[in-house]
Protein backbone atom coordinates (compact mmCIF):
# COMPACT_ATOMS: atom_id res chain seq x y z
CA UNK A 1 0.00 0.00 0.00
CA UNK A 2 2.72 2.44 1.24
CA UNK A 3 4.37 1.69 -2.27
CA UNK A 4 1.10 2.51 -4.08
CA UNK A 5 1.54 6.35 -2.56
CA UNK A 6 4.54 6.60 -3.17
CA UNK A 7 4.31 5.78 -6.77
CA UNK A 8 1.65 8.01 -6.57
CA UNK A 9 3.47 11.25 -5.21
CA UNK A 10 6.04 10.59 -7.47
CA UNK A 11 3.88 10.97 -10.32
CA UNK A 12 2.00 14.16 -8.81
CA UNK A 13 5.49 15.49 -8.32
CA UNK A 14 6.23 14.96 -11.99
CA UNK A 15 3.27 16.55 -13.46
CA UNK A 16 3.93 20.12 -10.85
CA UNK A 17 7.47 20.19 -12.56
CA UNK A 18 5.61 20.07 -16.40
CA UNK A 19 3.06 22.81 -15.12
CA UNK A 20 5.60 24.52 -13.97
CA UNK A 21 8.08 24.23 -16.99
CA UNK A 22 5.24 24.98 -18.68
CA UNK A 23 4.05 28.04 -17.42
CA UNK A 24 7.46 29.31 -17.11
CA UNK A 25 7.89 28.57 -20.59
CA UNK A 26 4.68 30.41 -22.11
CA UNK A 27 6.03 33.33 -19.69
CA UNK A 28 8.95 33.30 -21.38
CA UNK A 29 7.32 33.36 -24.46
CA UNK A 30 5.37 36.29 -23.81
CA UNK A 31 7.94 38.34 -23.72
CA UNK A 32 8.12 37.90 -19.70
CA UNK A 33 11.50 38.62 -17.87
CA UNK A 34 11.86 36.25 -15.49
CA UNK A 35 13.90 35.83 -12.44
CA UNK A 36 14.52 39.23 -9.55
CA UNK A 37 15.15 42.38 -11.59
CA UNK A 38 17.21 43.15 -8.66
CA UNK A 39 20.92 43.13 -8.20
CA UNK A 40 21.22 40.19 -5.92
CA UNK A 41 24.29 42.36 -4.10
CA UNK A 42 21.69 44.88 -3.37
CA UNK A 43 18.74 42.42 -1.91
CA UNK A 44 21.55 41.05 -0.04
CA UNK A 45 22.96 43.85 1.70
CA UNK A 46 19.38 45.59 2.53
CA UNK A 47 18.07 41.98 3.89
CA UNK A 48 21.00 41.67 6.19
CA UNK A 49 20.48 45.16 7.49
CA UNK A 50 16.45 44.08 8.01
CA UNK A 51 17.88 41.19 9.91
CA UNK A 52 20.34 43.71 12.11
CA UNK A 53 17.99 46.13 13.00
CA UNK A 54 15.34 43.43 14.26
CA UNK A 55 17.87 41.83 16.21
CA UNK A 56 18.72 45.11 17.71
CA UNK A 57 15.05 45.66 18.60
CA UNK A 58 14.44 42.11 20.06
CA UNK A 59 17.59 42.55 22.01
CA UNK A 60 16.75 46.11 23.11
CA UNK A 61 13.02 43.97 24.53
CA UNK A 62 14.80 41.09 26.19
CA UNK A 63 17.60 43.30 27.62
CA UNK A 64 15.55 44.57 30.28
CA UNK A 65 14.04 41.16 31.53
CA UNK A 66 17.76 39.79 31.57
CA UNK A 67 18.60 42.62 33.93
CA UNK A 68 15.99 41.67 36.30
CA UNK A 69 16.85 38.59 36.41
CA UNK A 70 20.39 39.23 36.70
CA UNK A 71 19.86 41.62 39.75
CA UNK A 72 17.58 38.93 41.55
CA UNK A 73 21.37 37.18 41.77
CA UNK A 74 21.02 34.88 38.92
CA UNK A 75 24.58 35.80 36.96
CA UNK A 76 25.87 32.74 35.12
CA UNK A 77 24.73 32.59 31.41
CA UNK A 78 23.68 29.12 31.90
CA UNK A 79 21.46 30.03 34.93
CA UNK A 80 20.39 33.52 33.26
CA UNK A 81 18.75 30.71 30.14
CA UNK A 82 17.28 28.32 32.46
CA UNK A 83 15.24 31.21 33.91
CA UNK A 84 13.97 32.80 30.91
CA UNK A 85 12.98 29.23 29.99
CA UNK A 86 11.07 28.51 33.51
CA UNK A 87 9.60 31.95 32.43
CA UNK A 88 8.24 30.52 28.74
CA UNK A 89 10.23 33.38 27.46
CA UNK A 90 10.88 32.27 23.62
CA UNK A 91 14.27 33.65 21.53
CA UNK A 92 13.88 35.63 18.58
CA UNK A 93 12.87 32.56 16.65
CA UNK A 94 10.83 31.23 18.76
CA UNK A 95 13.10 28.43 20.51
CA UNK A 96 14.62 28.06 23.91
CA UNK A 97 17.13 29.62 25.14
CA UNK A 98 20.56 28.41 26.35
CA UNK A 99 23.93 30.36 27.54
CA UNK A 100 25.01 31.44 24.20
CA UNK A 101 21.93 33.43 23.09
CA UNK A 102 21.77 34.84 26.22
CA UNK A 103 25.57 35.94 25.71
CA UNK A 104 24.99 37.49 21.92
CA UNK A 105 21.90 39.23 23.62
CA UNK A 106 24.34 40.79 26.09
CA UNK A 107 27.33 41.70 23.47
CA UNK A 108 24.28 42.83 21.06
CA UNK A 109 23.09 45.53 23.39
CA UNK A 110 26.67 46.73 24.97
CA UNK A 111 27.60 47.73 20.81
CA UNK A 112 24.02 49.98 21.05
Amino acid sequence: MLHLYAALAEKERSLISQRTKAALAAKKAAGIKLGNPRNLTEISVAGRQAQRVEADRFAGEIAPLIENIRAAGVTALRAIADELNRRSVKTQRGGSWHAGRVNAILQRVKKQ
